[in-house]
């Protein structure tokens, strides 16, 4: 026997959204010659939370997060965070 779910609207929503924000952050410290582990030390964040980030594995950022991020990196959150459509 085979079970079939369907998804609503809401989930359907979150799998778009979340494939269309791509994390631009390891290009920003490439940038700023800066490592990972570095800025999560300077911002207060685990290395693990923050590689998560970067590797787009999370669903949610706080804003004080990327505001600590931003402020800490002299940029913007477009700089960061970028929306790609299909």
């Amino acid at each position: 026997m085979e079970f079939t779910f369907k998804k609503n609207s809401t989930q359907r929503y979150r799998d778009v959204l979340r494939l269309a924000i791509v994390v631009r952050l390891d290009r920003v410290l490439a940038d700023r010659k800066m490592k990972l582990n570095e800025l999560a030390e300077s911002i207060g964040i685990s290395n693990v939370n923050l590689s998560n980030l970067k590797t787009g594995k999370v669903k949610a950022i706080r804003f004080s997060t990327l505001e600590a991020i931003c402020s800490t990196l002299n940029c913007q959150p477009g700089d960061i965070l970028e929306f790609v459509e299909d």
